[in-house]
Formats: structure tokens, sequence, C-alpha cells
């Protein structure tokens, strides 16, 4: 995000993060002793000679499950009820998400989205959803939604107000009408910002960067660029055409402006829209993260380091000192006359609106240099959370075995999650792990296993092969409890829960860069 012309810089999805439903909020989770409900459903995950094809996950899952855990009774035996709402698990590990839930991974911009799979078999997961926007859809520009957020509407009551004035002092005789003139200066100023934007978006699609909308806001504009550049290279030019453009934005208004003559609103508002883009270019080439320059620097370090996650480190520590400074500077500036009023005329409301100005200004570049490093640092452990090492073992079943006897099957087997599969051994459903938990142990011989399954979709399938940014867009793009995991050539490999993703998640994001 950037000040008024944004940087490009990839987002964690929703300002409206993301949950996997876009990011990045980071996923909460408690410590990681076993759950003792697990036991009333299929062992955990283990090695077994008798499957080469199913490998032991990483981790702690990766421990034999001892013969036959003893089952706990639940405090209040009740009728099994398929479509009742699961018990809550307990404290020792996070909440099983209910179906129609996806891990709290992050979006964002940790996540990328490009197609993700390997292209062929049933395995292959399916492309992004449409996200909801931020605000009023203006357009889709080379297949980009643009959007204003109500934030925008304020901005523009603004600088509708605060131009007026100007104009008032400038142009006495328009009268009310120098708030119609001042409008247009907002909208057009704002149009520039949409250029500016539309740079990133341009030079994002000609690297093969998704970009996933463009916001115009209070300050300025947001491209929402989903993945980083390939090359230091790259990342410097995508950040520097912002700016550029801005700038060539404010030579075209300066030709415009000459044969104008001076003190009319034709002459007025060319110099203002000169000026503002002049301000926008030189804001956004200050060398600190969020903005145009502190990704330039990045991409300059990143350059002779060789080390990305270094860039962003300098770039980021750079743009909170850059905050500091906007925060104690710019007051002082406007106060002392620097920026061409008068000290004297510096009192009172003035100052104060100066003031908060600064405020909101700093908090925008310390919030986003912090983003900045956040997200750095799940890109660098995004590469740990592989589909195949977070995949349970599954039992396939059919629809009317028993509870108790799919159960039995699974503990023996050293299995986790049960798969409801056709006459013909094709998959069908998902058993629920909520839904075991549910029911009672009493109960457990007269359920069949199919009124706990939740139906399988196309987005529930998952590769084998996925992992990184591709396995977060997959579980993302159709939000669930469980997922079946598939080889390429449609064979199924296992379950994966969004629980487990999401506890692999907050595993790796708490090591160390």
């Amino acid at each position: 995000m950037d000040v008024s012309g944004g940087s490009g810089q990839p987002r964690s999805g929703n300002d409206e993060p993301a949950r996997p439903q876009s990011g990045p909020t980071a996923p909460a989770a408690d410590g990681t002793q076993p759950d003792p409900a697990a036991a009333a459903t299929p062992g955990t995950p283990g090695p077994d000679p008798r499957d080469p094809q199913h490998p032991a996950p990483d981790g702690p899952a990766a421990q034999p499950p001892a013969p036959q855990p003893p089952t706990p009774e639940p405090p209040a035996p009740q009728p099994p009820a398929p479509e009742a709402p699961a018990p809550e698990p307990p404290v020792h590990e996070p909440e099983t998400p209910e179906p129609g839930r996806g891990p709290h991974v992050p979006a964002h911009h940790a996540a990328g989205g490009e197609p993700h799979g390997t292209g062929r078999g049933p395995g292959r997961p399916p492309q992004r959803k449409p996200e909801p926007g931020g605000g009023l859809l203006m357009g889709r520009p080379f297949g980009v939604p643009v959007y204003v957020a109500p934030s925008w509407f304020l901005v523009a009551a603004l600088i509708t107000w605060v131009f007026g004035g100007q104009l008032d002092r400038v142009l006495p005789e328009l009268g009310a009408a120098r708030y119609l003139v001042s409008l247009f200066f907002a909208v057009a100023f704002y149009a520039s910002v949409l250029v500016h934007e539309l740079a990133h978006t341009v030079a994002a699609l000609r690297f093969k960067l998704p970009v996933r909308r463009i916001q115009l806001q209070f300050f300025g504009g947001v491209s929402e660029i989903e993945k980083e550049a390939e090359t230091p290279g790259r990342e410097f030019v995508l950040a520097f055409v912002g700016p550029l453009l801005s700038l060539v934005l404010s030579g075209v208004f300066y030709l415009a402006l000459l044969p104008v003559e001076p003190g009319t609103v034709p002459g007025v508002l060319l110099a203002g829209l000169m000026i503002s883009n002049l301000i926008v270019a030189a804001f956004n080439l200050l060398p600190g993260l969020p903005l145009d320059g502190g990704r330039m620097l990045r991409a300059v370090v990143w350059k002779i380091t060789g080390k990305p996650m270094h860039g962003t480190v300098a770039a980021a520590w750079v743009g909170r000192a850059l905050a500091v400074s906007v925060l104690i500077g710019l007051p002082l500036l406007t106060q002392s006359g620097a920026l061409g009023s008068d000290a004297v005329d510096n009192v009172g409301m003035d100052t104060v609106m100066d003031a908060l100005l600064a405020a909101i200004l700093a908090a925008i570049i310390w919030t986003g240099a912090g983003n900045s490093l956040r997200m750095a640092r799940l890109r660098e452990h995004l590469p740990e959370l592989r589909a195949r090492a977070l995949t349970r073992r599954a039992v396939p079943v059919p629809a009317d075995t028993p509870l108790s006897e799919a159960l039995r099957r699974a503990n023996a087997s050293g299995a986790r999650a049960l798969v409801v599969v056709d006459s013909e051994g094709g998959p069908v459903s998902l058993v629920r792990e909520a839904a075991i938990v549910g029911v009672p142990e009493h109960r457990r011989p007269w359920v069949p296993v199919s009124t706990l399954a939740q139906d399988l979709t196309d987005g529930m399938r998952v590769s084998a092969e996925l992992s990184g940014e591709e396995l977060l867009d997959a579980l993302r793009a159709n939000p669930a409890s469980e997922y079946l995991v598939v080889e390429e050539t449609g064979a199924i490999y296992g379950v994966l829960s969004a629980a487990d993703v999401e506890r692999a998640f907050v595993k790796a994001m708490a090591r160390p860069s």
C-alpha cells in the first residue's frame, strides 16, 4: 500500500485480510498436546511397512498410535444427529473448523494467485473463486477490478472543502460554484492516482504476477499484487513505474498549463493537478516500505546481498524511521512556513490539522512497514507446508459401514480418517471428525458412516504435490474442515485436515527467520 499512489505492495488479502479467506491474519493456536477426543476418532497416522505409498508424515504426527486406545464416554449421550453442530474439541489443540470454514491462514499476499496443481488428473485444485470487493466497483481495466472504498468519499469531501476555501481567495467571483470546481479537482486527482496504480498493474501483468484488485481509498490507492517479483530487477521496475507515471502526469499538466491564462478556473485546476502529482511522485520515492521508494530500496539490497529477506528488513526499518520523521517533522515544517505558508498563520486549528495529518501518515507508514516484515517472514516459511507431509492416513469404507466397525478398521491400520467409497472403490464423501466426536459410543454400532459424511466437491480434492502458497490457495478457494488428498493418477492418498494445516502454519511461523 502506499499513501497516495500505491506501492503495488502485495497485500494480505482482505482489508478483509486474509483468512484463507484471506490472509494474513495469522492463525491462533494453543499448545500441541494430543487431543483426547482423537481416541474416539481414527488413530494418528504412522509408517506402515505394508503400504510403501504412504510414508509417515513429518513431525509429531508420525508417531505410531497405541493399539486400540480407550474411547472416552461423552458427558451426555444423545441420539446421533447428522446435521447437528458438533461439540467443541478439548482446549489442548485448536478447534476443528466447521464444514464451510477453511484454515485461518493468511492470504495474502501470502497467497499467490496463479493456477495451482499438476494440471491433470482428479487432484487438480480448483481455480480461485472471485473474492468480494472493497467498495464500489468502477470497472475492470486490463481485467483487474477497480474499487472505490467508502473512505474515498470522506477524503473527496475534505478535498472539496479545503480546495474550495483556496478558490475563494483566488477566484472570489465563483461564489458557491467554487465547490463544484473543487469536487471536479478531487475526482481528477484520484483519476491521476488510478493512473499511478494502473502503471503498477500493467507492469505486474507483464511479469505474469496476478493482481487481485485496485482500490482507491482515503490516502490514495493500492494495487493488490498477490505474488512478489522473482528478481530484484523486476521488483525495482514494478515499484518505479508508479512514481514515474505521476511525474509524467505532472509534466503533462504543466505543458497544458502554458497556453492557459493564469487566474482562471482551468489555470487553477491544471496548476493544482500538476503540483499534486509532483507531490505524489516525490512522496512515493521516499526510501521506506510500504512506499514505492521502499520497494526500490528493497530491490537494491536484495541485488547486493542476494537475499530478499535482507532487503525487506532494511527497507522496513527505514520505513519506520520515515514514519517517526513524518510524525515530528511535518508539523514543524508547516509551523515554520517552510512549505510555503506564513508561519504566523499556522496557529490554532491549522496546527491541530497538521499534527493530525502527520499522525495518520506516520501510522500508515509504520503499520505498512511492519506488515511488510511479517509477510516476508510468512513467505520464507510457506514452503514448509506440504500437503503430502500433513495428510492423515485414511481408510476407505462403504457407505453402510457402522461407525464402530469403521473406527475399528482405522485404529487397526493406524489411520486417522475415513473416506466413504462407492461399490467400485471411488471416493464419494469424507466422514467429518467433528461429527464422529458427537456420536455417543453406545450408538456407534447402529450409525452408518454415510450419515456423518460430507459429500465431496471438486474443490475438496487437492493434489498431494501441493505445498506453500499453492496449497493455501486451494484451501482458501474452497473452505472445508477436511479435504481428500489424491495422487496425480486419482488414487486416494489420505485426508488433509484444515486444523492440521493451521497448527503446521503456526509452528512454522514460530521459528525465527
